[in-house]
């Protein structure tokens, strides 16, 4: 059966079981194991002040600071109130009479497109909206680079690319592309990468023209003066991007040989800052189990595109990875 809810929420879980969310362990959401950066906190005060006005409509001083970053105009960025908002704002105001989702896909898409079809990326059809993942939520793969230019700028047909994970991979983004492809819409969440799930701040990309027509639908205030003022800080600390690559990229490396090492558990390979596993047994089984232990992490079994019993879990610290391939070593030499 599809297990259509979502991972990350710590506060519910700990909140129905009388826990301190603090000495939870966390792993069904995918954030930055850093945290936020050292100045985010800073601006965040210095911006409450602000929080008895409305925000500036669009968040132009958001749009122009990514603008400068993924080398593109800002008349090509449209902010949102983080990935998921603008996903159920363009199946409202980019409406497509077909849409095909490159499974497996995030459970979202599936939400706004109940009717897509399902297909692999290098068997989409030519025609109706294709929507993919670069890298893939939940499997973490990746598609060359060149391999998905080449595809992109051959295609004339509206596609929807979800980059939520890309600033962990190292992968060039297709952002630069949106100026030569009219149909191309780059969804980026800065809630991951930068550790602000709880202010929603995201971002599309596309071409000027098809952005002009989603800005005329947008509400105005999508971006509130907090998040706004904390992506901002985020965006400018790139000293703390450039630390959660190497962490990210280490951890990577090494969870990657240690899982393979538990006898029962099937890695897949990865490009994000997330593994997902397969194994024989029950995942659910698996889950409880962890969560009796104060760690959660996400059943991904029966997602269309997902074969078999399947755990996804985010990459952390060293400390917190060691703990959670402890618990794992237990689970599975234990039976």
């Amino acid at each position: 059966m599809f297990n259509g809810g979502h991972g990350g929420n710590v506060m519910g879980i700990s909140r129905s079981r009388g826990w301190d969310w603090r000495g939870v362990l966390d792993l069904s959401a995918s954030i930055n194991p850093l945290g936020p950066s050292p100045l985010v906190r800073a601006a965040i005060i210095e911006a409450i002040e602000c929080a008895a006005h409305y925000p500036e409509p669009g968040a132009p001083r958001l749009a122009a600071a990514l603008a400068g970053r993924w080398q593109i105009d800002p008349a090509q960025i449209l902010t949102g109130n983080g990935s998921t908002e603008l996903i159920h704002f363009l199946a409202r105001a980019w409406p497509q009479p077909e849409v095909t989702l490159a499974a497996p896909a995030f459970l979202e898409f599936h939400r706004v497109y109940p009717g897509a079809r399902l297909a692999p990326f290098g068997r989409l059809p030519d025609t109706g909206l294709a929507v993919l993942s670069q890298p893939n939520n939940p499997t973490g793969s990746a598609v060359a680079f060149e391999r998905l230019r080449e595809w992109l700028l051959d295609t004339s047909q509206p596609v929807l690319l979800d980059e939520s994970f890309i600033d962990f991979s190292g992968l060039p983004s297709a952002v630069t592309l949106t100026s030569r492809c009219p149909n191309l819409l780059v969804l980026r969440s800065l809630t991951k990468f930068y550790a602000l799930p709880g202010l929603r701040v995201g971002a599309l990309a596309g071409h000027p023209d098809l952005i002009a027509r989603l800005r005329e639908q947008r509400d105005p205030w999508a971006v509130n003066v907090l998040g706004e003022a904390a992506a901002l800080a985020a965006l400018s600390d790139r000293e703390h991007a450039e630390r959660t690559l190497q962490v990210i990229a280490k951890e990577r490396i090494w969870l990657w040989k240690q899982l393979w090492k538990i006898p029962g558990l099937r890695a897949c390979p990865s490009s994000a800052n997330f593994f997902l596993f397969q194994m024989d047994s029950p995942a659910a089984r698996l889950c409880d189990w962890l969560l009796e232990r104060k760690v959660v992490v996400r059943d991904c079994s029966g997602w269309p595109g997902v074969e078999g019993q399947a755990v996804r879990f985010a990459i952390r610290t060293r400390a917190e990875n060691q703990r959670f391939l402890g618990l794992l070593e237990e689970f599975f030499c234990a039976r």
